[in-house]
């Protein structure tokens, strides 16, 4: 994605204070009741310091594109990165973006009811009022001029997105934008990638999407090729206007 970052309007919520945190590679951009900035960057300094400790031990986690197998002790987040990769089929580290927005948004939850944390277009959300959520797909025509709309949720939601025409991550599909919904963050960064791998022309759109709807917990898909679109599940796509499409 851009340097400017111009999809950093993706995720929309009244009276909440918007701030970024930034440590190393790791850039996010958090909406909370009260700026939590300094306890923010403490939970990323210390989950990035548990993966970082990890790849130290096992320097093969951090490049592998196939599911991974822990043999010893590991934290949580690795834990629960590798139990992702073997739903999605996937390298554990298709879910690290996911799982660092959601680890820091669940700690921040002791300081506030409301939580938006954004990392890289991958978005934890705990909120009691409306989130609309823009997806930004690139050169597509429809590129931030629709979204999703999360309703109150007593849960968290995550919805993340992938893609193969715009960003640094490791794509191996074209989609312009693979947007996934789920009760996991973890799930739905590591499900948009393997979905968004399997797309390089609009044919491939059915087995992309059939192949998604069979990961547990999704429960919803946005898949975006140029002006094409196909979508499934449990959501609500609106126009950023607040159209419903």
């Amino acid at each position: 994605m851009n340097t400017e970052r111009t999809y950093r309007n993706l995720a929309r919520s009244e009276n909440l204070l918007p701030y970024n945190v930034t440590v190393k590679e790791t850039d996010l951009f958090i909406h909370t009741e009260t700026n939590l900035k300094n306890i923010a960057k403490d939970l990323i300094l210390s989950y990035r310091s548990q993966i970082e400790s990890y790849i130290q031990l096992y320097p093969e986690f951090e490049t592998t594109l196939n599911p991974w197998s822990i043999n010893g002790p590991a934290p949580e987040i690795i834990q629960r990165m590798t139990q992702t990769c073997e739903k999605t089929n996937t390298g554990p580290m298709a879910a690290v973006a996911g799982a660092i927005a959601e680890m820091v948004g669940i700690g921040l939850l002791d300081y506030t009811k409301t939580v938006i944390v954004e990392n890289g277009g991958d978005i934890f959300i705990k909120s009691d009022q409306p989130v609309t959520v823009g997806i930004y797909a690139g050169d597509s025509p429809v590129s931030m001029k629709i979204g999703l709309l999360i309703n109150a949720l007593d849960q968290p939601v995550a919805v993340c997105t992938s893609s193969g025409t715009i960003g640094h991550s490791l794509s191996l599909g074209k989609a312009d934008a693979v947007c996934v919904v789920s009760d996991s963050c973890f799930l739905a960064d590591a499900a948009a990638t393997a979905i968004g791998n399997m797309v390089q022309s609009k044919k491939d759109f059915e087995k992309a999407m059939a192949f998604g709807k069979n990961i547990e917990n999704v429960t919803g898909i946005v898949l975006i090729q140029g002006k094409n679109i196909a979508m499934w599940g449990e959501i609500e796509l609106i126009q950023l206007s607040g159209k419903k499409c």
